[in-house]
């Protein structure tokens, strides 16, 4: 695809990967529309990009609540780009996770981009284009212990990813799934405890990636129209490693993991 005067909806865009992102895309000659729940960081943002020539509007919503989705998209008709990477949650065993924290952390990712995608799909549809991209963790591709419910509510986003993937052939809206290794981004900062439950095998193996990379593997996604990026090529090499051998891949997470 060909981003230049194209519209691109970039949600969690107001610091880390989704900020990175907006900047990326801008740079390409699209006109932004960043998303979050602060009005001050999407601000930056936003300077930031037109500080640098580019072209960009900041949209205050938290994409938890179902009616700020709806009226995100009355506000915003629908782009030529949705990226849906905004995220939240701890990783956490399932019996010390309240019921209000797993609503949450199934509520964005997931549902937020169930939403965002089904309020933009007629209209990309009917147009006969437009590209989704959806963010995911390497917890979506290899169970670990310690972080079920946003373990779970990462493979609902793959799941969903694949399905549209499935009911799009032919209609010239295109799906992607971009799937970075550990970043060097404000949610390990934000979510403590989090960085040592990734098992040591995945911290020995896999080298930590910046938001800018990230940045970088979604644009392409769109512009090269790739189904699915996995990176480094290290986790990639772990996610084929569990197809082949799964058992073992498995045993590995969980022994190197976090245990009670």
């Amino acid at each position: 695809m060909e981003l230049a005067g194209k519209k691109v909806v970039v949600t969690g865009a107001s610091q880390g990967i989704g900020a990175d992102t907006a900047v990326r895309f801008a740079g390409h000659g699209a006109h932004v529309h960043l998303v979050a729940r602060s009005a001050e960081l999407l601000d930056q943002q936003v300077k930031r990009i037109k500080d640098a020539g580019g072209s960009a509007s900041a949209h205050v919503a938290d994409l938890a609540d179902a009616e700020q989705i709806r009226a995100l998209a009355e506000e915003v008709p629908a782009p030529d780009v949705l990226v849906n990477n905004a995220g939240v949650g701890r990783w956490l065993f399932l019996d010390d996770t309240s019921a209000d924290e797993l609503r949450l952390m199934t509520a964005v990712p997931y549902v937020a981009a169930l939403l965002l995608t089904r309020e933009y799909l007629g209209a990309m549809r009917t147009r006969g284009s437009g590209w989704i991209v959806n963010v995911n963790s390497p917890v979506s591709r290899l169970a670990i212990p310690g972080c079920a419910g946003y373990q779970s509510a990462r493979w609902a986003l793959r799941g969903l990813t694949a399905s549209l993937r499935q009911d799009l052939r032919g209609t010239g809206v295109g799906v992607s799934e971009v799937v970075p290794g550990k970043v060097s981004s404000e949610y390990f900062t934000n979510n403590p405890g989090a960085e040592e439950r990734i098992p040591a095998v995945a911290r020995l193996m896999i080298p930590t990636v910046t938001p800018e990379r990230c940045a970088k593997a979604i644009v392409d996604a769109v512009v090269k129209e790739r189904a699915e990026h996995l990176f480094p090529w290290q986790l990639k090499a772990f996610e084929v490693s569990g197809r082949l051998f799964p058992g073992l891949t498995s045993y590995l997470a969980w022994k190197t993991g976090t245990h009670r």
